[in-house]
């Protein structure tokens, strides 16, 4: 496959300005975003997107899971496309980049092709996922794992949200329902461009993130037991403080993480103590364990040692412990021909460059499963995301732009 030659570039000034159009709906109340999945503000960024797509020659399609594809032509009409895409929606209190950027830069692609009058073998398709973020409906990454047969459809529409109402009933009622059946389109390869979300290519002073692999996930929730008790009359002999059970497990939690140095992390962010009061002792606490690690043998191990380590601590305690696997996947090496893609442009645009592993979940994860796939990043400022504060610069936006259009080009093969 040629190459694009290297002095093509994207018009970085127009992506930017399209990023800032798109944050005008559903904006947040510090600066960011509030585009939540199935909202009538999704549904106008959906409209938007659209717009722009139609605008630029594309025709657009739509699944049953409101998934958006927007193709470009190519010369082959047996080629199978190259797809390149992320997602709209955002959290309650999101940035203007995440998975807004993946998107908007898939369209810039296909802008510049037609400004340069470039002709693809393969035909370009820019997708919009429905719900990655996964706020609203859970789990995240919904419709691409269906596209992928992770999920069913079935289960997919009677997801619920926080007031009770159901995916399948919230996506009719916003009117991006398609009729296309999810997962039967056939790709010759994905590209995801997203931010960063962490502050390693920021720290380093790189450019380009040359995503390998992403990391795999493991939640586990603790329950540990013991009784309720006055904090000022209980002898501390007497106690049997879950409170005190959980600290020694979260202490331990970041001894194993630790132990799997630099690629593992653990953590605990959702706890509940009961009764929560300041007078009373806990008796019961409930958290979850999030454990990562692109190695599946390394959360394997994490896994049963918390089980191993935390028995022990309940037990020389006098209090009972038990655990529930409640979510995770594996990790994800992606694949070396497109990675090769991805790092061969950087290089060829004279962009500094690193590997990195990623430590978020994205639609590529899934992707994946299906396709060959790789992903692009970005810096993002001190590594800020799912934040209103979310903030990269446009030099950045454009460069990984840049190397996504070499990246996907080169795949989609130039008509001379």
């Amino acid at each position: 496959m040629a190459a694009p030659a290297q002095n093509l570039r994207i018009n970085g000034e127009r992506l930017w300005d399209s990023l800032m159009e798109m944050a005008k709906i559903g904006p947040g109340v510090a600066g960011g975003n509030n585009r939540q999945t199935l909202t009538d503000e999704d549904g106008e960024g959906r409209a938007l997107f659209q717009s722009w797509c139609e605008a630029a020659g594309c025709t657009m399609g739509l699944d049953q899971m409101g998934n958006m594809f927007a193709r470009r032509e190519g010369s082959d009409p047996e080629a199978l496309p190259v797809y390149v895409g992320s997602h709209l929606d955002t959290q309650p209190t999101g940035g203007k980049y995440d998975g807004v950027l993946g998107v908007l830069s898939g369209l810039e692609v296909l802008r510049t092709l037609n400004d340069l009058g470039i002709r693809t073998k393969h035909p370009i398709v820019v997708t919009n996922f429905t719900n990655e973020e996964g706020t609203r409906y859970a789990p995240a990454m919904l419709s691409s794992g269906v596209f992928a047969g992770i999920h069913t459809q079935d289960w997919a529409y009677d997801r619920e949200d926080a007031e009770g109402k159901k995916f399948g009933d919230e996506l009719k009622r916003i009117g991006w329902r398609g009729e296309e059946e999810v997962g039967t389109r056939k790709m010759h390869a994905f590209f995801e461009l997203h931010i960063e979300q962490g502050p390693i290519l920021e720290a380093e002073g790189k450019d380009i993130g040359v995503v390998t692999h992403g990391q795999g996930l493991s939640w586990t929730q603790v329950t540990i037991e013991g009784k309720d008790s006055h904090t000022g009359s209980t002898p501390m002999p007497m106690r049997k403080n879950a409170g005190l059970g959980m600290a020694k497990v979260l202490e331990k939690v970041d001894e194993i993480a630790w132990s799997h140095a630099p690629h593992a992390v653990g953590a605990a962010g959702h706890i509940n103590v009961f009764p929560n009061s300041r007078n009373v002792i806990p008796g019961k606490v409930v958290f979850t364990v999030d454990f990562r690690s692109p190695d599946l043998s390394v959360i394997e191990d994490m896994e049963a040692r918390l089980r191993v380590e935390g028995q022990k601590i309940a037990d020389d305690m006098g209090l009972s412990i038990s655990f529930e696997k409640v979510g995770g996947f594996d990790p994800v090496a992606f694949d070396e021909g497109c990675v090769t893609a991805v790092r061969g442009a950087a290089e060829r645009l004279g962009l500094s460059h690193m590997d990195l592993i990623s430590g978020a979940g994205h639609d590529a994860c899934w992707i994946n499963r299906v396709a060959p796939t790789a992903m692009i990043m970005c810096p993002c400022v001190d590594g800020l995301s799912h934040n209103e504060a979310e903030e990269i610069s446009p030099e950045w936006a454009a460069a990984g732009t840049d190397v996504l259009f070499h990246a996907v080009v080169e795949t989609a093969e130039i008509v001379e």
